[in-house]
């Protein structure tokens, strides 16, 4: 599959691991950095969703998306475990729960801009899932970098691997793309109930963030991996 992801904020919180290991596979290692696993909101938008030599599908090809996420190695690979993918279409939530185990939700979702300031508002839809929303309005400011190795910038997002389960048994789906152009950000945060739907209890402490206007993006079909 190919998408291209636009306007992302990385807003992440550190968090204690011991909040996070009952919701993840035993079989998962919760990543640290300084001692810390993390947490993350990012909000974006996708277009040019498809399977490549496919045409797009209608209703299904860009769409706004919200996810909750920490990070986890298996058998020394690093990758992205997600709690949650609030999403604006309901046959990318559909395909995404059959066909790759990721625990997608249908929410009702809005993105503006005024200049360079994003706004943005996600509601879950009552029957998809425990109540989340978010609101709020962010920006980037400073110049544009990639992160270095070793840097807490790195960690978070440069990962080319997700890990999901069926309940049974774990799968992995790899990505490609260039490393992320990375900005300074600025945000406010009106509503965020999406880290304590997923039972996590809301971290007190201001988040880190960070933006990236644009990620070109391919992703192949999950595997099973144990």
């Amino acid at each position: 599959m190919v998408q291209r992801w636009h306007d992302l904020l990385f807003a992440h919180w550190r968090c204690p691991i011991d909040a996070l290991r009952p919701l993840i596979p035993a079989r998962l290692d919760i990543d640290t950095y300084d001692g810390h696993a993390w947490i993350g909101v990012i909000p974006f938008y996708m277009s040019g969703v498809r399977m490549r030599g496919a045409p797009p599908v209608p209703t299904a090809h860009a769409f706004a998306e919200l996810n909750v996420r920490t990070y986890v190695s298996l058998d020394g690979r690093p990758g992205v475990w997600f709690f949650s993918l609030d999403c604006a279409s309901i046959l990318a939530v559909i395909g995404a729960r059959v066909g790759i185990h990721l625990p997608y939700f249908r929410a009702a979702m809005q993105i503006t801009r005024d200049g360079d300031t994003i706004g943005y508002q996600s509601r879950r839809w009552s029957i998809a899932g425990p109540h989340a929303a978010f609101a709020g309005t962010y920006r980037a400011f400073g110049p544009i970098a990639t992160a270095a190795p070793g840097t807490i910038e790195h960690f978070l997002t440069e990962r080319y691997s997700l890990y999901a389960s069926d309940g049974k048994r774990i799968w992995r789906g790899d990505i490609a793309h260039s490393q992320w152009p990375l900005q300074s950000a600025t945000a406010t945060l009106e509503r965020n109930s999406m880290i304590e739907a997923a039972g996590i209890r809301m971290p007190e402490h201001p988040p880190l963030l960070h933006f990236a206007a644009f990620q070109d993006v391919r992703l192949w079909w999950p595997r099973r991996v144990r």
